[in-house]
């Protein structure tokens, strides 16, 4: 079969183990369905995901443009602390950054390549530690307002990771690590402004497992600008990831506005 169509990051269902989906506009395809199976991309052409355009992707799936003036790309997207609907401060568009900064965020530690700290909004638990490859995540606080979940990041990056080593994630190289002892030791670090929103009885962690027949000992990462057509066998789903047989992983994230037809 024949999939074609422009790439999203996977849908998810928290599952043991996780279900992903690749959406298309008049298609669908579960992937768990695909391990263990042959299958090949061939890399079509670009649609900006904002514009829709048929235009070179510059980063999150939109054009250069889009990516320069769309309120959903601002720099706050990935520096919460710079966010400023809570002030009524526009950056892009203070409708739009208001809907999104002022509900409830939710600063959290997560166990993916080692212990990281990072901030989702509360709809997107656990979605957001999927997407990041996690094993293991616990809230640390919930807070009202991107902002505060910002700072309160930022303070506790002083200990913390804020990213994913992606290799070390994909190899399932991952040093074991007590989150519930983690969360309880940083309350120190947390701003003042944030204090009142951590709740040390709030602790569940959430673990997450991945549809993986076979880890890589080695990996090289695919891009399609440079190799428009691949195939491989699928051995494992996990964060945005797929991994084939070869060691060869794709980021099906860092691909979005990419049009792309897919054998099955």
């Amino acid at each position: 079969m024949t999939y074609e169509g422009v790439l999203t990051k996977m849908q998810t269902e928290f599952g043991n183990p996780i279900q992903y989906y690749l959406v298309f506009e008049h298609s669908f395809l579960n992937v768990n369905q695909l391990l263990d199976k042959d299958i090949a991309i061939h890399f079509i052409g670009y649609q900006c995901l904002h514009c829709g355009k048929k235009k070179k992707i510059f980063r999150q799936g939109f054009c250069y443009d889009c990516f320069m003036s769309s309120a959903s790309a601002g720099d706050w997207i990935m520096r919460p602390e710079l966010s400023t609907a809570h002030l009524g401060i526009e950056d892009r568009d203070l409708v739009y950054e208001q809907k999104v900064q002022l509900q409830p965020h939710i600063v959290y530690l997560a166990l993916s390549s080692e212990v990281k700290v990072g901030v989702t909004r509360g709809s997107q638990v656990p979605t957001r530690w999927i997407d990041q490859g996690a094993t293991q995540a616990i809230p640390v606080v919930e807070v009202p307002n991107r902002y505060l979940a910002g700072i309160t990041e930022v303070a506790l990056k002083k200990v913390y990771a804020d990213k994913t080593n992606w290799q070390k994630m994909l190899k399932n190289d991952v040093a074991p690590a007590d989150l519930f002892k983690e969360k309880a030791s940083l309350k120190f670090l947390i701003p003042k402004e944030a204090q009142e929103f951590y709740d040390m009885n709030s602790s569940a962690i959430t673990q997450m497992h991945f549809p993986v027949l076979e880890y890589p000992k080695k990996v090289t990462s695919l891009n399609l600008d440079k190799t428009p057509d691949f195939s491989g066998k699928l051995k494992g789903i996990k964060g945005q990831y797929l991994i084939f047989e070869d060691g060869t992983v794709f980021n099906v994230r860092s691909s979005e506005g990419y049009v792309v037809q897919i054998e099955v």
